[in-house]
Protein backbone atom coordinates (compact mmCIF):
# COMPACT_ATOMS: atom_id res chain seq x y z
CA UNK A 1 0.00 0.00 0.00
CA UNK A 2 2.93 2.11 0.25
CA UNK A 3 3.50 2.47 -3.26
CA UNK A 4 0.87 4.47 -4.64
CA UNK A 5 1.95 7.18 -2.18
CA UNK A 6 5.28 6.97 -3.12
CA UNK A 7 4.66 7.04 -6.93
CA UNK A 8 2.35 10.56 -6.31
CA UNK A 9 5.04 11.96 -4.28
CA UNK A 10 7.71 11.10 -7.28
CA UNK A 11 4.90 12.48 -9.94
CA UNK A 12 4.34 15.83 -8.08
CA UNK A 13 8.30 16.31 -7.92
CA UNK A 14 8.51 16.25 -11.88
CA UNK A 15 8.42 19.23 -13.71
CA UNK A 16 6.06 20.24 -16.21
CA UNK A 17 7.64 19.35 -19.16
CA UNK A 18 8.65 16.30 -17.79
CA UNK A 19 4.82 15.07 -16.90
CA UNK A 20 4.20 16.04 -20.81
CA UNK A 21 6.63 13.45 -22.14
CA UNK A 22 5.72 11.41 -19.44
CA UNK A 23 2.21 11.49 -21.37
CA UNK A 24 3.70 11.14 -24.42
CA UNK A 25 5.31 8.84 -23.87
CA UNK A 26 2.43 6.58 -22.42
CA UNK A 27 0.30 7.18 -25.42
CA UNK A 28 3.10 6.34 -27.85
CA UNK A 29 3.02 2.95 -26.49
CA UNK A 30 -0.45 2.67 -26.76
CA UNK A 31 -0.43 3.64 -30.16
CA UNK A 32 2.55 1.59 -30.96
CA UNK A 33 1.21 -1.16 -29.24
CA UNK A 34 -2.15 -1.02 -31.42
CA UNK A 35 -0.56 -0.88 -34.77
CA UNK A 36 1.46 -3.95 -34.45
CA UNK A 37 -1.24 -5.86 -32.32
CA UNK A 38 -3.54 -5.01 -36.00
CA UNK A 39 -0.53 -5.57 -38.21
CA UNK A 40 0.22 -9.22 -36.31
CA UNK A 41 -4.07 -9.77 -37.64
CA UNK A 42 -5.16 -11.06 -40.36
CA UNK A 43 -7.13 -8.57 -42.74
CA UNK A 44 -10.86 -8.60 -43.18
CA UNK A 45 -11.86 -11.23 -46.37
CA UNK A 46 -14.42 -11.68 -48.94
CA UNK A 47 -16.40 -14.66 -49.70
CA UNK A 48 -16.81 -16.29 -53.23
CA UNK A 49 -19.37 -18.95 -53.69
CA UNK A 50 -19.08 -21.12 -56.72
CA UNK A 51 -21.88 -23.52 -57.26
CA UNK A 52 -21.55 -26.50 -58.94
CA UNK A 53 -24.94 -28.14 -58.35
CA UNK A 54 -28.05 -28.92 -60.03
CA UNK A 55 -29.53 -27.02 -57.50
CA UNK A 56 -30.11 -23.31 -56.48
CA UNK A 57 -28.02 -22.09 -53.42
CA UNK A 58 -30.14 -19.50 -51.56
CA UNK A 59 -28.06 -18.31 -49.28
CA UNK A 60 -24.87 -19.74 -47.03
CA UNK A 61 -22.62 -18.61 -44.31
CA UNK A 62 -18.68 -19.06 -43.49
CA UNK A 63 -18.56 -19.36 -39.60
CA UNK A 64 -21.80 -17.13 -39.25
CA UNK A 65 -20.49 -14.97 -42.00
CA UNK A 66 -23.02 -14.48 -44.59
CA UNK A 67 -21.44 -15.58 -48.24
CA UNK A 68 -25.17 -14.18 -50.29
CA UNK A 69 -26.47 -16.39 -53.03
CA UNK A 70 -23.43 -15.87 -55.99
CA UNK A 71 -21.00 -13.38 -56.35
CA UNK A 72 -18.81 -11.62 -53.43
CA UNK A 73 -19.55 -10.36 -50.18
CA UNK A 74 -17.32 -8.61 -48.18
CA UNK A 75 -15.90 -7.93 -45.41
CA UNK A 76 -15.73 -10.67 -43.32
CA UNK A 77 -13.21 -11.59 -40.16
CA UNK A 78 -12.66 -15.59 -40.91
CA UNK A 79 -10.77 -17.24 -38.51
CA UNK A 80 -9.84 -21.04 -36.59
CA UNK A 81 -8.70 -23.58 -37.91
CA UNK A 82 -12.32 -25.27 -38.51
CA UNK A 83 -14.77 -23.29 -40.54
CA UNK A 84 -18.44 -24.10 -40.39
CA UNK A 85 -20.42 -24.16 -43.72
CA UNK A 86 -23.91 -23.77 -43.80
CA UNK A 87 -26.11 -23.53 -47.23
CA UNK A 88 -29.43 -23.51 -48.27
CA UNK A 89 -30.23 -25.52 -51.24
CA UNK A 90 -32.78 -23.98 -53.00
CA UNK A 91 -35.54 -25.35 -55.92
CA UNK A 92 -36.28 -24.48 -59.43
CA UNK A 93 -39.95 -24.98 -59.74
CA UNK A 94 -38.85 -27.89 -62.23
CA UNK A 95 -37.72 -29.43 -59.10
CA UNK A 96 -40.88 -28.38 -57.16
CA UNK A 97 -42.69 -30.61 -59.61
CA UNK A 98 -40.70 -33.01 -59.17
CA UNK A 99 -40.95 -32.96 -55.05
CA UNK A 100 -37.69 -31.44 -54.27
CA UNK A 101 -37.83 -29.06 -51.42
CA UNK A 102 -35.49 -26.37 -49.79
CA UNK A 103 -32.81 -28.19 -47.63
CA UNK A 104 -30.38 -26.90 -44.91
CA UNK A 105 -26.93 -28.58 -45.11
CA UNK A 106 -23.93 -27.98 -42.76
CA UNK A 107 -20.36 -29.16 -43.02
CA UNK A 108 -17.20 -28.03 -40.82
CA UNK A 109 -14.04 -28.77 -42.99
CA UNK A 110 -10.06 -27.39 -41.76
CA UNK A 111 -9.74 -23.88 -43.07
CA UNK A 112 -6.67 -23.98 -45.41
CA UNK A 113 -3.67 -21.98 -45.14
CA UNK A 114 -3.84 -18.27 -45.80
CA UNK A 115 -1.57 -15.97 -46.72
CA UNK A 116 -1.59 -12.39 -45.53
CA UNK A 117 -2.42 -11.16 -48.86
CA UNK A 118 -5.36 -13.85 -49.45
CA UNK A 119 -8.67 -11.63 -49.40
CA UNK A 120 -10.81 -13.88 -50.27
CA UNK A 121 -12.20 -17.15 -49.71
CA UNK A 122 -13.67 -19.20 -52.21
CA UNK A 123 -16.19 -21.86 -51.66
CA UNK A 124 -16.81 -24.39 -54.04
CA UNK A 125 -20.45 -26.22 -53.54
CA UNK A 126 -20.24 -29.77 -55.08
CA UNK A 127 -22.64 -32.39 -55.87
CA UNK A 128 -23.21 -34.64 -53.12
CA UNK A 129 -23.27 -32.14 -50.62
CA UNK A 130 -19.47 -31.61 -50.98
CA UNK A 131 -17.93 -27.78 -50.40
CA UNK A 132 -14.30 -27.61 -50.92
CA UNK A 133 -12.53 -24.27 -49.95
CA UNK A 134 -9.62 -22.03 -50.79
CA UNK A 135 -7.97 -18.62 -49.87
CA UNK A 136 -7.18 -16.30 -53.13
CA UNK A 137 -5.33 -12.78 -53.22
CA UNK A 138 -7.57 -13.20 -56.81
CA UNK A 139 -11.25 -13.21 -57.65
CA UNK A 140 -10.18 -16.34 -59.65
CA UNK A 141 -10.40 -19.77 -57.54
CA UNK A 142 -6.62 -21.22 -56.81
CA UNK A 143 -9.09 -24.43 -57.55
CA UNK A 144 -10.39 -24.00 -60.96
CA UNK A 145 -7.90 -25.97 -62.64
CA UNK A 146 -8.05 -29.08 -60.13
CA UNK A 147 -12.16 -28.48 -60.07
CA UNK A 148 -12.19 -28.08 -64.39
CA UNK A 149 -14.95 -30.97 -64.73
CA UNK A 150 -17.23 -28.78 -62.29
CA UNK A 151 -16.65 -25.93 -64.46
CA UNK A 152 -17.34 -27.46 -68.02
CA UNK A 153 -20.34 -29.11 -66.40
CA UNK A 154 -20.99 -25.37 -65.73
CA UNK A 155 -20.40 -23.76 -69.14
CA UNK A 156 -22.21 -26.78 -70.95
CA UNK A 157 -25.63 -25.91 -68.24
CA UNK A 158 -25.66 -22.15 -69.33
CA UNK A 159 -25.63 -22.53 -72.74
CA UNK A 160 -28.75 -25.02 -72.70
Amino acid sequence: MTVLPALTQRWKRLSGHQKVLVHWLVLGTLVAGYFIWQSSRMPGAGLYGHNHTDRPIFSYFVNDNWGGNGGVTCCWRIEGKVLKVDWILDVTPEQIRQGLEEETLSIEIPNPPRQRTDNTLHVHFLPGNQVRVAWSDKHTSPLKKELSEFYARDQERKSE
